[in-house]
């Protein structure tokens, strides 16, 4: 049901997937979603109530940003509404875009909201008389009598996604560096999955920066990331199957049967190398040697926090490079169609992300970002490159050959 601006249509769905779409093409802006949850007021309760790009999970788990995927010439941005799950001190939950140019420049936006599980559209709106504004409230779901209905809205705001999430209660202070994690003086030799100290809570931080082609690399130095714990996490979207498509057999690919391995490669300034991973326990430690931790397994996809590896930055003089990839281990054959996200945390400065989606060969390994200490100066450079094993190479090893760490490797399985 295709609505004019202001219009409304009730929704009967347990739980809605809210699409956004555009046009891409040369020169034209990144757009990006986001979800304010608004109580009776038309505010948030706090700043957990703004879901996007740097807080893509509602700690109720209602709400979720499912990621982005592209197809031919159009780009789409997906949320997960679990209608059932909303609080209920939450009346509204209002659906905004934000983009770094003017919606003006934005050819093709619409936002639709599909049934979860049967996939049937619900509601779509094509808002058509955007010109200068730097964000978008889109649409709205809201509560009526016991359901919820969605309304197109189309209202811009010049003032950018600053301006739209402070109107509704959102605190977007830039944060002062948190202090140095802590460390133990005589920490114990590590025996499995370690629990790092956690990245202090930050206020939101609206800033990103993307690395591209054209734009490769950032500093982690000059942004005063020189202490603290850095997090890197890994999420990721399926690509949605083509009208018609039936298969259900062993190509059909569902992002909860896909076990990825966040791995990494390390070497220290005194000539130590060597890897994390999950297979055999190897989840490294936080405030001992490699100063590189695997937080957990997550081998059904069912952990909201995904994986995250957490490198502990008050150890930067001792690391030489770190090399973060990711392995299919089983439930895909290959990173095509297989949509992601790296977004890396550091503890002073914006998050730095990494998009993975141009993955055009048969590759069960991706190389994400390459972290080295030149001169004192921690970098870090997108690679985003797929690698294809050669017969009788592992998958991890693979990675070790492409960049030369020189490591021996032999069989091994995670049971």
């Amino acid at each position: 049901m295709s609505l004019q601006k202001g219009a409304n249509v009730p929704v009967a769905s347990t739980g809605v997937r809210v699409e956004l779409g555009w046009r891409a093409g040369p020169g034209a802006p990144d757009v990006d979603v986001s979800v304010l949850l608004l109580t009776a007021a038309g505010k948030v309760r706090s700043d957990d109530d703004f879901v996007f790009y740097n807080q893509p999970v509602h700690p109720s788990g209602a709400v979720r940003h499912e990621g982005r995927r592209q197809d031919g010439g159009a780009v789409f941005e997906t949320i997960g509404v679990a209608l059932s799950a909303v609080e209920q001190g939450i009346e509204r939950v209002l659906i905004a875009a934000s983009c770094d140019g003017t919606f003006g420049q934005v050819s093709g936006l619409f936002v639709r909201v599909l049934d979860v599980e049967s996939g049937a559209e619900r509601a779509r709106f094509d808002p058509t008389d955007a010109t200068s504004e730097a964000a978008f409230m889109l649409g709205e779901l809201y509560r009526r009598n016991g359901g919820w209905k969605f309304r197109a809205v189309g209202q811009g705001y010049a003032s950018g996604l600053a301006g739209l999430a402070t109107d509704f209660g959102i605190t977007v202070d830039e944060p002062a560096s948190p202090p140095p994690v802590p460390q133990s003086p005589n920490p114990p030799l590590p025996t499995g999955p370690q629990h790092p100290p956690s990245v202090p809570a930050q206020p939101v931080r609206l800033s990103k920066i993307t690395l591209t082609k054209a734009a490769p690399a950032v500093s982690l130095t000059k942004q005063g990331a020189t202490s603290g714990g850095m997090r890197i996490n890994l999420s990721w979207a399926v690509a949605k199957p083509p009208r018609g498509w039936m298969n259900k057999g062993r190509d059909a690919v569902r992002l909860e049967d896909v076990d990825l391995d966040l791995s990494c490669l390390w070497e220290l300034q005194n000539g130590e190398k060597g890897t994390v991973h999950p297979i055999n326990n190897q989840f490294g430690a936080f405030d001992m040697p490699p100063y590189v931790q695997l937080d957990h397994d997550d081998r059904t996809g069912a952990s909201e926090a995904g994986e995250n590896l957490l490198i502990n930055l008050d150890h930067a003089s001792e690391i030489k490079r770190i090399l973060v990839f990711v392995v299919v281990y089983q439930g895909a054959t290959s990173f095509a169609g297989l949509h992601g996200v790296a977004t890396l945390y550091p503890p002073a400065g914006p998050p730095i992300e990494v998009r993975l989606d141009e993955c055009t060969v048969p590759s069960p390994v991706a190389a994400i970002a390459l972290i080295e200490n030149v001169g004192g100066e921690l970098i870090v450079r997108r690679e985003a490159k797929y690698l294809v094993p050669a017969p009788g190479v592992f998958n991890q090893q693979a990675a070790d050959l492409e960049y030369g760490w020189g490591m021996t490797w032999q069989a091994a399985t995670k049971d």
